[in-house]
């Protein structure tokens, strides 16, 4: 039976301002920059989420990609668009809203849901320049 990977990729807009609350406001300035800024930033995330499976000999699907979405949308999307991943967004509550370690809390909750078949790969771009990718490990 052949392996395949399937990707439904999704968009959010959100705010967050990279800081370290255990840091003097002269450190988080000189290690994060702009990202820094007291009155938050925001981004046009793009989110790419893939599942690897076995092709179904029935559906001929590996995942059903409108399952995906919903799955995605509810879990994620619904969530975090158009909200402040410092103020809005519970499963990140104490956390450096970096796009490194918001990618890892999707995984968290995405990796789950999406049995029989299995969360391969996250990719989280921030900007058209700047992505993070997260497989698990």
């Amino acid at each position: 039976m052949p392996r395949v990977t399937v990707t439904r990729r999704v968009r959010f807009n959100a705010a967050h301002r990279v800081h370290n609350p255990e840091l003097s406001e002269a450190e988080n300035t000189r290690l994060f920059g702009k990202c820094n800024n007291p009155n938050w930033h925001g981004h046009n995330y793009t989110l790419d989420v893939s599942v690897e499976g076995d092709v179904d000999q029935k559906t001929g699907y590996v995942w059903d990609l409108s399952q995906l979405k919903k799955i995605v949308e509810r879990e994620i999307v619904d969530i975090v668009d158009h909200k402040n991943f410092n103020l809005d967004v519970p499963f990140m509550k104490g956390i450096i809203p970096t796009s490194e370690n918001i990618i890892t809390a999707f995984w968290k909750i995405l990796a789950p849901q999406v049995n029989p078949g299995k969360l391969s790969r996250l990719v989280l771009w921030e900007t058209e320049n700047n992505y993070v990718e997260y497989t698990g490990k």
